[in-house]
Protein backbone atom coordinates (compact mmCIF):
# COMPACT_ATOMS: atom_id res chain seq x y z
CA UNK A 1 0.00 0.00 0.00
CA UNK A 2 1.16 3.38 -1.06
CA UNK A 3 0.11 6.86 -0.17
CA UNK A 4 0.90 10.30 -1.86
CA UNK A 5 0.29 13.34 -0.30
CA UNK A 6 -1.23 15.44 -3.28
CA UNK A 7 -2.68 18.46 -1.06
CA UNK A 8 -3.54 20.09 2.88
CA UNK A 9 0.15 18.88 3.13
CA UNK A 10 2.21 21.94 4.69
CA UNK A 11 -1.41 23.92 4.06
CA UNK A 12 -4.97 23.57 5.25
CA UNK A 13 -6.56 23.68 1.52
CA UNK A 14 -6.57 21.01 -1.37
CA UNK A 15 -6.90 17.73 1.04
CA UNK A 16 -5.95 14.81 -1.64
CA UNK A 17 -4.45 11.87 -0.48
CA UNK A 18 -3.52 8.91 -3.00
CA UNK A 19 -3.70 5.30 -1.78
CA UNK A 20 -2.40 2.41 -4.16
CA UNK A 21 -3.96 -0.71 -3.16
CA UNK A 22 -4.74 -4.07 -4.21
CA UNK A 23 -4.24 -2.94 -7.48
CA UNK A 24 -6.64 0.02 -7.31
CA UNK A 25 -6.07 3.59 -7.28
CA UNK A 26 -8.16 5.37 -4.42
CA UNK A 27 -8.64 9.26 -3.55
CA UNK A 28 -8.89 10.33 -0.33
CA UNK A 29 -10.38 13.83 -0.44
CA UNK A 30 -10.61 16.33 -4.19
CA UNK A 31 -10.72 19.41 -2.75
CA UNK A 32 -9.65 22.93 -4.16
CA UNK A 33 -6.62 24.42 -2.87
CA UNK A 34 -7.34 28.26 -1.62
CA UNK A 35 -5.81 31.06 -0.31
CA UNK A 36 -1.71 32.11 -1.27
CA UNK A 37 -1.99 32.23 -5.22
CA UNK A 38 1.18 30.07 -5.17
CA UNK A 39 -1.25 27.39 -3.91
CA UNK A 40 -4.58 28.66 -6.03
CA UNK A 41 -2.39 28.04 -9.10
CA UNK A 42 -1.73 24.32 -8.08
CA UNK A 43 -5.46 23.84 -9.22
CA UNK A 44 -4.26 24.64 -12.19
CA UNK A 45 -1.82 22.61 -12.75
CA UNK A 46 -3.61 19.23 -12.74
CA UNK A 47 -3.00 15.92 -11.37
CA UNK A 48 0.25 13.59 -11.49
CA UNK A 49 -2.17 10.73 -12.77
CA UNK A 50 -4.55 10.62 -15.69
CA UNK A 51 -8.20 10.92 -13.91
CA UNK A 52 -9.69 8.01 -16.05
CA UNK A 53 -7.27 5.76 -14.35
CA UNK A 54 -8.10 6.23 -10.67
CA UNK A 55 -10.78 3.61 -9.65
CA UNK A 56 -12.68 5.69 -6.98
CA UNK A 57 -13.17 8.51 -4.87
CA UNK A 58 -13.86 9.12 -1.20
CA UNK A 59 -14.84 12.12 0.54
CA UNK A 60 -14.53 12.84 3.78
CA UNK A 61 -17.25 15.86 3.89
CA UNK A 62 -18.30 18.39 1.54
CA UNK A 63 -16.08 21.62 2.24
CA UNK A 64 -14.81 22.88 -1.14
CA UNK A 65 -11.27 22.31 0.42
CA UNK A 66 -12.05 18.38 0.73
CA UNK A 67 -14.52 18.46 -2.47
CA UNK A 68 -14.15 20.96 -4.80
CA UNK A 69 -11.72 19.94 -7.18
CA UNK A 70 -14.18 16.84 -7.99
CA UNK A 71 -15.72 18.65 -11.12
CA UNK A 72 -12.63 19.31 -12.87
CA UNK A 73 -11.83 15.81 -11.63
CA UNK A 74 -14.77 14.22 -13.72
CA UNK A 75 -14.68 16.70 -16.42
CA UNK A 76 -11.07 15.31 -17.31
CA UNK A 77 -12.19 11.74 -17.20
CA UNK A 78 -12.71 10.05 -13.91
CA UNK A 79 -15.32 7.62 -14.27
CA UNK A 80 -15.66 6.01 -10.83
CA UNK A 81 -17.92 6.18 -7.57
CA UNK A 82 -17.38 9.21 -5.41
CA UNK A 83 -18.10 7.74 -1.58
CA UNK A 84 -19.30 10.11 0.73
CA UNK A 85 -22.19 10.31 3.76
CA UNK A 86 -25.62 10.61 2.96
CA UNK A 87 -25.52 14.26 4.22
CA UNK A 88 -22.27 14.96 2.48
CA UNK A 89 -24.02 14.30 -0.92
CA UNK A 90 -26.81 16.37 -0.46
CA UNK A 91 -24.37 19.15 0.79
CA UNK A 92 -22.23 18.64 -2.37
CA UNK A 93 -25.63 18.76 -3.99
CA UNK A 94 -25.63 22.26 -3.23
CA UNK A 95 -22.16 23.58 -2.36
CA UNK A 96 -20.53 22.24 -6.15
CA UNK A 97 -22.81 23.78 -8.54
CA UNK A 98 -22.71 26.83 -6.59
CA UNK A 99 -18.95 26.99 -6.71
CA UNK A 100 -19.29 26.37 -10.33
CA UNK A 101 -21.56 29.23 -10.80
CA UNK A 102 -19.50 31.72 -8.33
CA UNK A 103 -16.40 30.69 -11.00
CA UNK A 104 -18.40 31.45 -14.15
CA UNK A 105 -19.59 34.38 -12.39
CA UNK A 106 -16.79 35.98 -11.34
CA UNK A 107 -14.94 35.26 -14.55
CA UNK A 108 -17.32 37.06 -16.86
CA UNK A 109 -17.34 40.05 -14.05
CA UNK A 110 -13.58 40.13 -14.61
CA UNK A 111 -13.69 39.74 -18.87
CA UNK A 112 -16.50 42.67 -18.22
CA UNK A 113 -14.87 44.92 -16.01
CA UNK A 114 -11.13 43.81 -17.21
CA UNK A 115 -9.42 43.72 -14.47
CA UNK A 116 -8.15 40.08 -14.94
CA UNK A 117 -4.28 39.43 -16.12
CA UNK A 118 -5.75 36.49 -18.39
CA UNK A 119 -7.59 38.01 -21.77
CA UNK A 120 -9.98 35.83 -21.45
CA UNK A 121 -10.38 35.32 -17.94
CA UNK A 122 -11.91 31.28 -17.80
CA UNK A 123 -13.69 29.35 -14.95
CA UNK A 124 -11.46 26.64 -13.30
CA UNK A 125 -14.69 24.67 -14.29
CA UNK A 126 -18.59 25.39 -14.59
CA UNK A 127 -21.91 25.19 -13.10
CA UNK A 128 -22.36 21.90 -15.56
CA UNK A 129 -19.39 20.24 -15.15
CA UNK A 130 -20.31 20.05 -11.40
CA UNK A 131 -24.09 18.45 -11.79
CA UNK A 132 -21.93 15.95 -13.88
CA UNK A 133 -20.10 15.01 -11.26
CA UNK A 134 -22.73 14.98 -9.08
CA UNK A 135 -24.19 12.21 -10.77
CA UNK A 136 -21.28 9.71 -9.86
CA UNK A 137 -22.04 10.54 -5.98
CA UNK A 138 -22.81 7.11 -4.21
CA UNK A 139 -23.77 7.75 -0.52
CA UNK A 140 -22.45 4.92 2.35
CA UNK A 141 -24.38 5.20 5.62
CA UNK A 142 -21.76 5.61 8.68
CA UNK A 143 -21.18 2.51 10.85
CA UNK A 144 -21.26 0.62 7.73
CA UNK A 145 -18.66 -1.26 6.59
CA UNK A 146 -18.46 -1.71 2.91
CA UNK A 147 -16.75 -3.36 0.04
CA UNK A 148 -16.18 -0.55 -2.67
CA UNK A 149 -13.61 -2.40 -4.87
CA UNK A 150 -12.35 -5.94 -5.07
CA UNK A 151 -10.02 -6.07 -1.51
CA UNK A 152 -10.85 -2.44 -0.43
CA UNK A 153 -13.24 -2.09 2.72
CA UNK A 154 -14.89 1.41 3.62
CA UNK A 155 -16.05 2.24 6.90
CA UNK A 156 -17.31 6.39 7.58
CA UNK A 157 -17.73 7.38 11.14
CA UNK A 158 -19.30 10.43 12.32
CA UNK A 159 -16.26 12.97 12.77
CA UNK A 160 -18.64 16.42 13.69
CA UNK A 161 -17.67 19.50 12.01
CA UNK A 162 -20.76 20.00 9.85
CA UNK A 163 -23.77 17.69 8.80
CA UNK A 164 -21.95 14.46 7.30
CA UNK A 165 -18.40 14.91 7.75
CA UNK A 166 -16.24 11.87 8.57
CA UNK A 167 -13.50 9.96 9.33
CA UNK A 168 -12.51 7.58 6.88
CA UNK A 169 -11.55 4.06 7.79
CA UNK A 170 -9.88 2.10 4.46
CA UNK A 171 -8.80 -1.68 4.73
CA UNK A 172 -6.66 -3.29 2.01
CA UNK A 173 -3.85 -5.45 1.40
CA UNK A 174 -4.22 -6.52 5.27
CA UNK A 175 -3.65 -2.36 6.51
CA UNK A 176 -6.05 0.01 8.01
CA UNK A 177 -5.41 3.64 7.48
CA UNK A 178 -7.92 6.16 8.91
CA UNK A 179 -8.09 9.74 8.03
CA UNK A 180 -9.50 11.82 10.59
CA UNK A 181 -10.99 14.55 8.55
CA UNK A 182 -12.04 17.73 9.69
CA UNK A 183 -13.19 16.70 13.15
CA UNK A 184 -15.55 18.97 15.13
CA UNK A 185 -16.06 19.91 18.89
CA UNK A 186 -16.41 18.15 21.83
CA UNK A 187 -19.21 20.77 22.94
CA UNK A 188 -20.24 22.21 20.13
CA UNK A 189 -23.79 23.63 20.40
CA UNK A 190 -25.06 22.33 16.86
CA UNK A 191 -23.29 19.24 15.73
CA UNK A 192 -22.79 16.47 17.76
CA UNK A 193 -19.05 15.62 18.55
CA UNK A 194 -16.51 13.47 16.64
CA UNK A 195 -17.13 9.47 16.88
CA UNK A 196 -13.94 7.46 18.71
CA UNK A 197 -11.50 5.30 16.35
CA UNK A 198 -10.44 2.55 18.57
CA UNK A 199 -7.98 1.24 15.88
CA UNK A 200 -5.73 2.39 12.94
CA UNK A 201 -2.11 0.72 11.49
CA UNK A 202 -1.53 4.34 9.96
CA UNK A 203 -3.60 7.51 10.97
CA UNK A 204 -3.65 11.06 8.86
CA UNK A 205 -4.34 13.57 10.99
CA UNK A 206 -5.64 16.99 11.00
CA UNK A 207 -4.12 20.02 12.49
CA UNK A 208 -5.89 23.20 11.65
CA UNK A 209 -5.51 24.25 15.56
CA UNK A 210 -2.88 22.18 16.53
CA UNK A 211 -1.29 24.82 18.00
CA UNK A 212 -3.92 26.52 20.41
CA UNK A 213 -6.53 26.04 22.51
CA UNK A 214 -10.19 27.54 21.17
CA UNK A 215 -10.66 30.72 24.26
CA UNK A 216 -13.37 30.09 26.96
CA UNK A 217 -15.55 32.98 26.70
CA UNK A 218 -19.00 31.92 26.06
CA UNK A 219 -19.37 32.64 21.75
CA UNK A 220 -22.79 34.23 22.26
CA UNK A 221 -22.00 36.86 24.68
CA UNK A 222 -18.75 37.52 22.27
CA UNK A 223 -21.33 38.30 19.43
CA UNK A 224 -24.07 40.34 21.86
CA UNK A 225 -21.17 42.21 22.60
CA UNK A 226 -19.56 42.72 19.04
CA UNK A 227 -23.24 43.61 17.58
CA UNK A 228 -24.63 45.51 20.74
CA UNK A 229 -21.35 47.94 20.29
CA UNK A 230 -22.15 48.29 16.23
CA UNK A 231 -25.84 49.54 16.74
CA UNK A 232 -24.42 51.98 19.71
CA UNK A 233 -22.43 53.32 16.64
CA UNK A 234 -25.46 53.35 14.24
CA UNK A 235 -23.33 50.73 12.28
CA UNK A 236 -23.72 47.48 10.43
CA UNK A 237 -22.69 44.03 10.94
CA UNK A 238 -21.29 42.01 7.89
CA UNK A 239 -19.90 38.89 8.97
CA UNK A 240 -18.71 36.71 6.38
CA UNK A 241 -19.53 32.72 6.81
CA UNK A 242 -18.85 30.03 5.16
CA UNK A 243 -22.39 28.63 4.20
CA UNK A 244 -22.11 25.48 5.66
CA UNK A 245 -22.38 24.79 9.69
CA UNK A 246 -20.92 28.63 10.48
CA UNK A 247 -23.99 30.40 9.08
CA UNK A 248 -26.35 28.17 10.43
CA UNK A 249 -24.46 28.31 13.91
CA UNK A 250 -24.40 32.02 13.29
CA UNK A 251 -28.31 31.96 13.07
CA UNK A 252 -29.33 29.77 16.10
CA UNK A 253 -27.00 31.77 18.13
CA UNK A 254 -28.74 35.12 17.03
CA UNK A 255 -32.16 33.62 17.81
CA UNK A 256 -30.94 32.26 21.31
CA UNK A 257 -29.99 36.12 21.68
CA UNK A 258 -32.83 37.81 20.33
CA UNK A 259 -35.22 35.36 22.89
CA UNK A 260 -33.32 36.38 25.81
CA UNK A 261 -33.28 40.62 25.13
CA UNK A 262 -28.96 40.77 24.76
CA UNK A 263 -29.89 42.08 21.82
CA UNK A 264 -32.63 44.48 20.25
CA UNK A 265 -35.45 42.04 18.52
CA UNK A 266 -36.24 44.34 16.23
CA UNK A 267 -32.64 44.01 14.40
CA UNK A 268 -32.69 42.98 11.14
CA UNK A 269 -30.75 40.11 10.09
CA UNK A 270 -30.02 39.05 6.76
CA UNK A 271 -28.82 35.61 5.64
CA UNK A 272 -27.64 36.63 1.74
CA UNK A 273 -26.70 33.66 0.46
CA UNK A 274 -29.05 31.49 -1.42
CA UNK A 275 -27.32 27.99 -1.20
CA UNK A 276 -26.39 28.92 2.99
CA UNK A 277 -30.59 28.99 3.02
CA UNK A 278 -30.47 25.75 0.98
CA UNK A 279 -28.27 24.21 3.63
CA UNK A 280 -29.98 25.17 6.40
CA UNK A 281 -33.21 23.24 5.14
CA UNK A 282 -30.80 20.29 5.51
CA UNK A 283 -30.82 20.53 8.92
CA UNK A 284 -34.27 19.61 9.28
CA UNK A 285 -33.56 17.06 7.07
CA UNK A 286 -31.18 14.78 8.70
CA UNK A 287 -31.95 15.75 12.10
CA UNK A 288 -30.20 12.77 14.03
CA UNK A 289 -27.01 14.37 13.12
CA UNK A 290 -26.62 17.44 15.07
CA UNK A 291 -28.30 18.46 18.79
CA UNK A 292 -30.77 21.15 17.93
CA UNK A 293 -34.38 20.23 18.94
CA UNK A 294 -37.53 20.72 16.63
CA UNK A 295 -37.85 23.96 17.75
CA UNK A 296 -34.20 25.33 17.87
CA UNK A 297 -33.97 24.33 14.47
CA UNK A 298 -36.96 25.98 13.44
CA UNK A 299 -35.61 29.31 15.60
CA UNK A 300 -32.47 29.32 13.73
CA UNK A 301 -34.13 29.11 10.44
CA UNK A 302 -37.13 31.65 10.56
CA UNK A 303 -34.17 34.42 12.49
CA UNK A 304 -33.09 35.85 9.49
CA UNK A 305 -34.57 37.47 6.10
CA UNK A 306 -33.28 35.71 3.26
CA UNK A 307 -31.93 37.08 0.29
CA UNK A 308 -31.96 35.32 -3.17
CA UNK A 309 -31.98 37.88 -6.38
CA UNK A 310 -28.63 39.67 -6.90
CA UNK A 311 -31.29 43.06 -6.88
CA UNK A 312 -31.80 42.30 -2.92
CA UNK A 313 -28.16 41.96 -2.50
CA UNK A 314 -27.53 44.89 -4.19
CA UNK A 315 -30.18 46.70 -2.22
CA UNK A 316 -28.02 45.82 1.43
CA UNK A 317 -25.73 48.00 0.29
CA UNK A 318 -27.95 50.75 0.64
CA UNK A 319 -29.01 50.27 4.31
CA UNK A 320 -28.16 52.93 6.29
CA UNK A 321 -29.89 51.97 9.83
CA UNK A 322 -27.83 48.95 12.11
CA UNK A 323 -28.16 45.66 10.73
CA UNK A 324 -26.15 41.90 10.25
CA UNK A 325 -25.69 40.66 7.35
CA UNK A 326 -24.39 37.54 6.97
CA UNK A 327 -22.77 36.72 3.59
CA UNK A 328 -20.46 33.87 1.41
CA UNK A 329 -17.39 33.28 1.84
CA UNK A 330 -16.22 33.25 5.56
CA UNK A 331 -12.59 33.88 3.76
CA UNK A 332 -13.65 36.66 1.62
CA UNK A 333 -12.22 34.71 -1.18
CA UNK A 334 -15.42 35.46 -3.65
CA UNK A 335 -19.33 35.55 -3.22
CA UNK A 336 -21.55 38.54 -2.40
CA UNK A 337 -19.77 39.16 1.09
CA UNK A 338 -17.12 41.09 -0.97
CA UNK A 339 -19.95 43.55 -2.40
CA UNK A 340 -20.84 44.04 0.81
CA UNK A 341 -16.99 45.14 2.12
CA UNK A 342 -16.53 47.06 -0.98
CA UNK A 343 -19.85 48.98 0.35
CA UNK A 344 -19.52 48.92 4.51
CA UNK A 345 -15.52 48.18 5.04
CA UNK A 346 -14.86 52.19 4.58
CA UNK A 347 -16.67 53.42 7.54
CA UNK A 348 -15.52 53.00 10.85
CA UNK A 349 -18.66 52.94 12.40
CA UNK A 350 -19.42 49.77 10.49
CA UNK A 351 -18.07 46.08 11.81
CA UNK A 352 -16.79 43.34 10.04
CA UNK A 353 -16.95 40.05 12.35
CA UNK A 354 -14.87 37.09 10.73
CA UNK A 355 -16.22 33.90 12.19
CA UNK A 356 -14.02 31.40 11.12
CA UNK A 357 -10.31 29.95 10.47
CA UNK A 358 -9.05 32.74 7.65
CA UNK A 359 -6.26 30.43 5.54
CA UNK A 360 -2.84 31.88 5.09
CA UNK A 361 -3.03 34.52 2.14
CA UNK A 362 -7.21 34.99 1.62
CA UNK A 363 -8.77 38.30 1.87
CA UNK A 364 -10.04 37.77 5.27
CA UNK A 365 -6.53 36.53 6.72
CA UNK A 366 -5.20 39.63 5.48
CA UNK A 367 -8.21 42.29 7.05
CA UNK A 368 -7.68 40.01 10.44
CA UNK A 369 -3.63 40.71 10.33
CA UNK A 370 -4.70 44.37 10.02
CA UNK A 371 -4.57 45.56 6.33
CA UNK A 372 -5.09 48.84 5.75
CA UNK A 373 -6.29 48.16 2.20
CA UNK A 374 -7.50 44.96 -0.01
CA UNK A 375 -7.71 44.67 -3.09
CA UNK A 376 -11.49 43.48 -4.45
CA UNK A 377 -12.49 43.43 -8.24
CA UNK A 378 -9.52 45.76 -9.17
CA UNK A 379 -9.89 47.66 -6.66
CA UNK A 380 -8.13 48.90 -3.51
CA UNK A 381 -10.94 48.95 -0.34
CA UNK A 382 -10.28 50.92 2.87
CA UNK A 383 -10.25 49.23 5.71
CA UNK A 384 -11.81 51.63 8.27
CA UNK A 385 -14.51 49.45 10.07
CA UNK A 386 -14.10 47.56 13.26
CA UNK A 387 -12.64 44.40 12.44
CA UNK A 388 -13.48 41.07 15.13
CA UNK A 389 -11.98 37.83 14.90
CA UNK A 390 -14.49 35.26 16.42
CA UNK A 391 -12.34 32.30 16.67
CA UNK A 392 -14.95 31.07 19.41
CA UNK A 393 -17.13 29.86 16.65
CA UNK A 394 -14.74 27.52 15.20
CA UNK A 395 -16.32 23.63 13.84
CA UNK A 396 -12.35 22.44 14.40
CA UNK A 397 -11.38 20.58 17.30
CA UNK A 398 -8.63 22.95 18.87
CA UNK A 399 -4.98 20.84 20.23
CA UNK A 400 -6.52 19.49 22.95
CA UNK A 401 -9.82 18.11 21.62
CA UNK A 402 -7.92 16.71 18.89
CA UNK A 403 -5.70 14.96 22.07
CA UNK A 404 -8.83 14.01 23.41
CA UNK A 405 -9.82 11.93 19.76
CA UNK A 406 -6.51 10.31 20.15
CA UNK A 407 -7.05 8.98 23.32
CA UNK A 408 -10.14 6.53 22.08
CA UNK A 409 -7.57 4.59 20.26
CA UNK A 410 -7.13 1.28 21.96
CA UNK A 411 -3.04 1.36 20.90
CA UNK A 412 -1.00 3.78 19.29
CA UNK A 413 -1.10 3.56 15.20
CA UNK A 414 2.35 2.68 13.32
CA UNK A 415 2.53 5.94 12.03
CA UNK A 416 0.77 9.07 12.40
CA UNK A 417 0.88 11.48 9.78
CA UNK A 418 0.09 15.29 10.27
CA UNK A 419 -2.10 16.39 7.30
CA UNK A 420 -4.33 19.87 6.92
CA UNK A 421 -2.49 22.44 9.03
CA UNK A 422 -0.31 25.22 8.38
CA UNK A 423 3.33 24.44 9.34
CA UNK A 424 3.62 26.29 13.21
CA UNK A 425 -0.08 24.61 13.68
CA UNK A 426 1.19 21.38 12.09
CA UNK A 427 4.55 20.99 13.89
CA UNK A 428 3.18 22.03 17.21
CA UNK A 429 0.84 18.81 17.02
CA UNK A 430 3.44 16.65 15.71
CA UNK A 431 5.71 17.83 18.89
CA UNK A 432 2.86 17.37 21.27
CA UNK A 433 2.22 13.85 20.02
CA UNK A 434 5.41 12.39 19.86
CA UNK A 435 6.07 14.22 24.05
CA UNK A 436 2.98 13.01 25.50
CA UNK A 437 1.73 9.84 23.50
CA UNK A 438 5.06 8.75 22.41
CA UNK A 439 3.75 8.02 19.10
CA UNK A 440 6.05 7.54 15.49
CA UNK A 441 4.85 10.66 14.11
CA UNK A 442 5.81 13.21 11.44
CA UNK A 443 4.50 16.11 9.12
CA UNK A 444 3.28 14.76 5.65
CA UNK A 445 5.36 16.98 2.78
CA UNK A 446 3.36 17.71 -0.14
CA UNK A 447 4.26 15.00 -2.51
CA UNK A 448 5.71 13.13 -0.64
CA UNK A 449 4.79 9.10 -1.15
CA UNK A 450 5.41 6.70 1.93
CA UNK A 451 4.78 2.52 2.14
CA UNK A 452 2.27 1.71 4.14
CA UNK A 453 2.95 -1.82 4.96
Amino acid sequence: MHLTFLGAAGTVTGSKYLLECAGKRILLDCGLFQGFKQLRLRNWSGLPFSPADLDAVVLSHAHLDHSGYLPALVRDGFRGCIYASPASCALAGILLPDSGYLQEEEAEYANRRGFSKHSPALPLYTREDAEKALEYFSPLPFHSRTTILPGVEVTLRPAGHILGASSVEIVADGVTLVGSGDLGRQHDPVMKPPEFVRHADYLLLESTYGNREHPQQAPEDLLAEVINRTVARHGITVIPSFAVERAQELMYYLYRLKRAGKIPHQLPVYLNSPMASDVTELYHQFRDSHRLSDEDCMGMCQVAQIVRTVDESKRLNELREPAVIIAASGMATGGRVLHHLKAFAPNPRNTLLFSGFQAGGTRGALIVAGAKTVRIHGQEVPINAEVVAMEHLSAHADSNEIMQWLSGFAAPPRHTYIVHGEPDAADALRRRISVEKHWPVSVAEQAERVTLD
